[in-house]
């Protein structure tokens, strides 16, 4: 296995929360501002983000899908490593910001939390999905739960995760609370480094909060910056 790397690479960053918080609206417009600024910017989704992902996506989301937590938590290892592969690495390797909606954190809160599963069990099973890759960034979209949970009602279609109880949500929305603590990051270094960020307000807020949240994580784009001066020139 490949180990996590840091230096001459790009930037892995994740966006992460409960259901409702605003999360992949967040995902699409900071990986817009980013490109705005010159940089290389790929997004992708967990699960899916590949052809394979995207079946393994439907399966897991399926309401009608009646799964066990350890085939479910296997399902998301699986549509992971194939993405990391397939996507994640080239795009790294080439001095891309990969921008991921969820990533190993989602798991440790939904399968660890929310199902169950020892957290040294779900770490051994992305120890090979992940392939040793470390975000440089992840931030978690804070909305107090009933907040949330009635956004995420709002929408209609719920899915599979979304149609759990409130005592499952319960337990995910308090291990991204958890995960904030400097203990458990330092207990979980596989995480990377992990920042919350209040979504509450109109897009433009959490958006611009976002963008604070990652300065000096994401390098700055000299090109253009160069390119921005001249035209202002």
């Amino acid at each position: 296995m490949t180990g996590a790397v840091r230096e001459g690479r790009g930037r892995l960053l994740v966006l992460e929360g409960g259901e409702g918080v605003g999360k992949t609206t967040q995902w699409e417009r900071v990986g817009a501002a980013l490109r705005a600024d010159g940089h290389d910017v790929v997004a992708v989704r967990e699960p899916g983000g590949t052809a394979a992902g995207d079946r393994v996506r439907a399966l897991l989301l399926d309401p009608e899908a009646a799964l066990a937590p350890e085939a479910e938590a296997l399902l998301f290892a699986a549509s992971r490593a194939q993405l990391v592969r397939e996507v994640v690495r080239p795009a790294l390797a080439r001095g891309a910001v990969v921008l991921v909606d969820r990533f190993l954190l989602s798991t440790y809160a939904y399968q660890g939390a929310g199902r169950g599963i020892p957290v040294p069990a779900l770490r051994a099973i992305n120890a090979v999905a992940t392939d040793g890759l470390v975000p440089d960034r992840t931030l978690v979209l804070r909305l107090p739960l009933p907040h949330a949970l009635d956004r995420a009602r709002a929408r209609g279609g719920a899915d599979r995760m979304e149609r759990e109880d409130l005592a499952f949500h319960a337990r995910v929305e308090a291990a991204f609370a958890e995960a904030l603590h400097p203990a458990w990051q330092a207990a979980h270094p596989e995480v990377g480094p992990v920042t919350g960020v209040d979504a509450s307000g109109t897009p433009d807020e959490v958006t611009a909060r976002c963008r604070r949240a990652l300065e000096g994580v994401v390098p700055v784009n000299v090109d253009a910056m160069a390119a921005g001066a001249a035209s202002r020139a």
